[in-house]
């Protein structure tokens, strides 16, 4: 049971979805077993307990449903499907009850249903009100107007009253916003991909949809206007032009867009646009990076639940002291650090705040913060090893830096699961590390070489501090 969907999903709730849950599977309307309600508190007793893997055997579990017959796995299995029926039920309604809009439209067409004429004007007033209302303007807020219109249209029966105007230029133009906005994002979306694994896709009307977009101005519907650039951006890179415009839309219509789709999405679209310019050497969208960073956060969309992604945290921390930010990425540390999931918590404060003492030169604090710690993700792992090498460096400690040499390479040899490309970087900056102690300050013909090598030879880590302490032993 414990393998079970139905455990799953009960697992993910805490103590008020259970509460909810309960109230829903109580009510009549929805349930009238009274063994599924057993059932349903039989698995929070289990999920609850302090003992795992306790209480939740079948016959024990049909011991409870029903005590006076023998084990019937045909009807138990059927009890599990009903209870776990009612629970993706219970779910569904909390997405609806969250959607005054939809529920409005649903009432409509109930109204139209019926043939309540007497409701029909209250229908369409609730309605249209709630979807003003309505705080975002994506594609969805488009595809509900539609329905919207097309169930008015189908209220005031204009099938049948063909000397009257009706709003079928309404229902066309939100049903074409809404298309041409999903048609762009998921061709978006199907280029980024390709920029990672050769897959190729065929959409219909692509040509003619971009012919439409160039020749007709849609910078009025935030949806299209923001996907149409991030597609310029993709498919015209190297015409920075783009990028700036689409910034300057995410300026103005980013909070326009659920949370999450911002942040994924819109924004998302930019910071790859940033980094593949700085992975191409162009210094300047570093700074446009955290820039993109800060507007993220003034726009508090960031924290999604009342928690941070331990993935944005490391990268804000790590552009911030890129361009110099030290004090901004320390505040912004013990600001956001509370609300990292708590199992990654301790990690990302200790090696975040060890990078920001790093880019300080406060190595003491630096080997401080990362001596004893090992960290259970490996990304932090690999980091705080490196930082660890180049710290070691930085102070002259020979003895622990080749000491850590060979301990990094053979942990890099004991995790295959590391992929290749991210072993070879860190292989290539042990060894590249190496050869950089045994060159001596001033010995050109040697600088030379090592610069000739460093150039030719692709995947390494920590490249811009290599470089760094290359350019040191030129003096």
């Amino acid at each position: 049971m414990y393998n079970s969907k139905l455990f799953a999903i009960l697992m993910h709730f805490d103590k008020y979805e259970q509460n909810r849950c309960r109230k829903y599977i109580q009510s009549p309307y929805f349930n009238r077993s009274e063994e599924l309600l057993t059932l349903y508190e039989a698995f929070l007793k289990a999920i609850n307990s302090s003992k795992k893997n306790g209480g939740l055997d079948k016959t024990y579990l049909w011991s409870l449903l029903q005590p006076d017959k023998p084990y019937d796995d045909v009807r138990f299995r059927k009890y599990c499907s009903d209870l776990l029926k009612l629970v993706e039920g219970y779910l569904s309604q909390q997405i609806y009850e969250k959607n005054p809009v939809e529920q409005a439209t649903y009432f409509m067409q109930a109204v139209e249903s019926k043939k309540l004429e007497k409701l029909s004007s209250t229908a369409v007033r609730t309605a249209k009100r709630l979807s003003k209302k309505s705080k975002y303007r994506s594609a969805d807020f488009y595809l509900k107007q539609y329905q919207i219109e097309q169930t008015l249209y189908d209220l005031t029966e204009f099938e049948t009253k063909r000397s009257h105007r009706t709003n079928i230029e309404q229902i066309a133009l939100n049903l074409d916003v809404f298309y041409l906005a999903e048609k762009l994002r998921i061709l978006c979306a199907a280029i980024t991909q390709k920029s990672f694994v050769k897959i190729d896709y065929d959409f219909l009307f692509v040509q003619e949809i971009i012919k439409t977009l160039n020749e007709d101005d849609f910078d009025a519907y935030p949806p299209i206007a923001l996907y149409h650039q991030i597609y310029l951006t993709l498919t015209e890179a190297e015409n920075e032009n783009h990028y700036h415009i689409l910034r300057n839309l995410l300026t103005k219509y980013g909070s326009l867009f659920p949370p999450r789709e911002a942040k994924d999405v819109l924004y998302m679209a930019a910071q790859n646009y940033c980094i593949r310019k700085i992975n191409q050497g162009n210094r300047q969208f570093t700074q446009e990076l955290f820039n993109l960073y800060k507007d993220i956060l003034s726009k508090d969309i960031l924290v999604e639940e009342g928690e941070l992604s331990p993935w944005y945290f490391k990268n804000i921390v790590n552009i911030a002291l890129r361009v110099g930010e030290y004090d901004w990425a320390e505040n912004f540390i013990n600001q956001y650090s509370s609300m990292l999931p708590e199992l990654l918590r301790e990690n990302s404060l200790t090696y975040n705040l060890a990078q920001v003492f790093f880019f300080r030169k406060e190595y003491d604090k630096v080997l401080e913060q990362l001596r004893n710690v090992e960290y259970d993700d490996v990304a932090y792992n690999l980091g705080s090893k490196a930082m660890l090498l180049a710290t070691y460096y930085e102070t002259d400690e020979m003895e622990p830096l080749y000491s850590l040499f060979e301990s990094f390479r053979a942990y890099l040899n004991r995790h295959k699961d590391i992929p290749v490309n991210r072993r070879k970087n860190y292989g290539n900056l042990i060894r590249f590390t190496r050869k950089l102690t045994r060159i001596m300050p001033g010995d050109q013909s040697a600088v030379d070489k090592f610069k000739k090598e460093l150039k030719e030879t692709k995947n390494v880590a920590s490249l811009n501090w290599l470089k760094e302490k290359l350019a040191e032993l030129e003096d």
